[in-house]
Order: structure tokens, then C-alpha cells, then sequence
């Protein structure tokens, strides 16, 4: 089928929204906008940003509507009644979308990073999520993680950076595993040691804030044997949740292509699952990179790691181009990625 009007991305995360606007044909470069406010899971609030800004998108390219959207937004999947319920007649109304995907962020992350291939994507920035799929309707989506700074997302930048405001705390109160470098920059950041508890748990931006402190960490790590030392536990929380939905079978011949850790790797010749990382967190460097391949190849060993092609926003885009053309392949799922004709 071939592919006219235009398509638009929404990537809803949680330090911010991104929105983009592109030619349904893929053919130059899409328009876009970005606001630091996070919506969450509130669709009024989503909507309040999203729909100006897509107005004036398309006032800009000289349109008068969408053909096809994709909403990727956090909390989708576990929290998102209220969007799914709100965003389609709203963006039928206002944009005279035809065709509509309302996705997790991490489906969007996948599709921006590996587009429709199998294999499996750790997202992680805020949060952290894992997410692989061998394409078959059978198989669907592995998820790992995801849970949110209170119950999971471990080895994302607000579990680094609550791990190292505790070392910092260790270190204020005289107690083991305290580090005096974080303690020092903690105290730069935040204020006094004393005053974090109330400067940081009445924030509604808590898991945000926390993860502002995780580069903080990676600068102390070369020479702060505490910090290195968290940032090797993420880096083995990662692996943990990409070797958790690594698809365990090809889908042409039903053999093994991404083994648990310590049984029988495939053969040479066999075909390997492909893992990308994207997000905002893996720009840390090498005091989070250096562990985290060492990780990865302990835990998958026969996996082939591959740069991620594009971001969240790219994946959104894809997915609506896909809507288009009815070539979508990734798998359809009532929470993770939802179709509404």
C-alpha cells in the first residue's frame, strides 16, 4: 500500500514529551517538539501538551491531519485505563486521525531501535525496562522489570541514583559502606545531608530527581571503590533483565538462540538475536558501559549486540508509518501495544 499524508509520534516519558510529525512515506525529515514537563498517565494533562503542539506541527507542514498516530507513553501498560480510554476519541476529533497505536514506552523504544526484527531491547533511563519478541503471535512480548522506582526498575538511573544518595547517608552517619565522595557531592547538590529526606519525598518528580544524582555516581566511580561498586551492580541488573526476555527460539526452526546462562550455546552457522540499549542512562560511559558488556557477555553469551538505529520518537513514527501501509509485524497486545481503527 502506498503511504500519503502524514503520521505522528508521541513519546511520553518520564522526563518529559517529545512529538513528531513526518511524511507518511518516510521521505524527509520530521517536524517536532519537546516539553520537559512529564504527563504520566494523567490524558487530560497529556492531551493539554500534546495536541497544541500537533496543531501547530501541522500548521508548519501544511496539513490538515493525521492519517495515523502512535502514543508510546510510561506506565501504558501497568496504569494506562485512563489514556486508552481518553486519548482516541480525543485525537480523532482534534487531529482526524484515522488510525490509532497507544503503546508502552517500551514497545516504542524496541521499534526505534531494532524496527521490526526479533530480538530484545533494555530501555533504560528514569526507569528501566526490558523488552524482546520473536514476532510470532504465539511468542508476543517478554517483559522484564519496569515496576517503577518503588518496586523495580533496577539498574536505571534512579536506582543509581538512590543507591548512591544511601552511600552518601552511610557515610554522614559513620556507618559501613558509606562513601565520602557522594557524600561530598551530595551535599553540593542537594544541601546538607540532613535536609535531603525533606528536600526529596514530597517531590512528585521523586524518581527524576533521583536519577539527576546518577551521573554524579559515574564521576566518582574511577576512583571511589563505592561508587564503582554500584554502578557494577546496575550494570548486572541490566544484563539480568535482557537475558530475562531474550526470545528463546528461532522462529524458523523452534532451536535456541539466546540459551540461559551456563547450558549448550547454538552453533556457529545458527542465527542470533540481536539486543540493543537505549536511553538516556547508557550516555553515562564507560564506568556503567565497561561493566555492563562484561555482564552482557557472562549472561549472553551468543547474543550479538548491536547499536540502536533510532529513539523512542523514531519508534513511534515507525509504528504509525506501519499503521499506514498495514505492514505492522510487531506483536498487538490488550496493554503493551494496542490497535484502534
Amino acid at each position: 500500500m502506498t503511504a500519503a499524508g502524514h503520521v505522528l509520534g508521541v513519546d511520553s516519558g518520564g522526563s518529559g514529551i517529545r512529538v513528531a510529525l513526518a511524511p507518511a512515506d518516510g521521505t524527509g525529515s520530521p517536524l517536532t517538539w519537546t516539553s520537559p514537563a512529564p504527563a504520566g498517565v494523567d490524558a487530560r494533562r497529556l492531551l493539554d501538551l500534546v495536541l497544541p503542539a500537533a496543531g501547530d506541527l501541522l500548521a508548519r507542514a501544511g496539513a490538515q491531519r493525521c492519517e495515523a498516530v502512535c502514543v508510546g507513553a510510561a506506565g501504558m501498560a501497568a496504569l494506562g485505563a485512563g489514556l486508552r480510554a481518553a486519548l482516541p476519541d480525543a485525537l480523532r476529533e482534534a487531529l482526524g486521525v484515522r488510525r490509532l497505536a497507544l503503546a508502552s514506552d517500551a514497545v516504542t523504544a524496541y521499534a526505534g531501535a531494532l524496527g521490526q526484527r526479533p530480538g530484545a531491547v533494555v530501555a533504560a533511563g528514569t526507569g528501566l525496562i526490558a523488552l524482546g519478541t520473536d514476532l510470532t503471535p504465539q511468542g508476543g512480548w517478554r517483559r522484564a522489570d519496569g515496576w517503577g522506582h518503588l518496586l523495580g526498575d533496577s539498574g536505571s538511573g534512579a536506582w543509581i541514583g538512590r543507591a548512591g544518595l544511601e552511600a552518601a547517608l552511610r557515610a554522614h552517619d559513620g556507618r559501613a559502606g558509606g562513601s565520602g565522595a557522594l557524600l561530598a557531592r551530595a551535599t553540593a547538590v542537594f544541601g546538607p545531608a540532613a535536609d535531603l529526606p525533606a528536600a526529596l519525598y514530597p517531590r512528585p518528580d521523586r524518581p527524576a530527581v533521583l536519577a539527576s544524582f546518577a551521573p554524579e555516581v559515574a564521576r566518582c566511580a574511577p576512583a571511589d571503590p563505592v561508587a564503582a561498586r554500584i554502578l557494577r551492580e546496575a550494570a548486572r541488573h541490566i544484563a539480568e533483565a535482557a537475558a530475562a526476555v531474550c526470545p528463546r527460539d528461532r522462529p524458523d526452526s523452534g532451536r535456541m538462540a539466546c540459551p540461559p546462562a551456563g547450558t549448550a550455546g547454538p552453533q556457529a552457522t545458527d542465527v542470533m538475536y540481536e539486543v540493543a540499549l537505549t536511553g538516556g542512562l547508557f550516555r553515562m560511559g564507560d564506568p556503567l558501559l565497561a561493566p555492563l558488556h562484561e555482564e552482557l557477555q557472562s549472561q549472553l553469551p551468543h547474543a550479538q549486540l548491536v547499536d540502536a538505529a533510532g529513539t523512542p520518537l523514531d519508534g513511534a513514527l515507525r509504528v504509525a508509518g506501519a499503521l499506514v501501509t498495514d505492514s505492522l509485524r510487531l506483536p498487538t497486545d490488550p496493554a503493551m501495544l494496542r490497535i484502534i481503527c
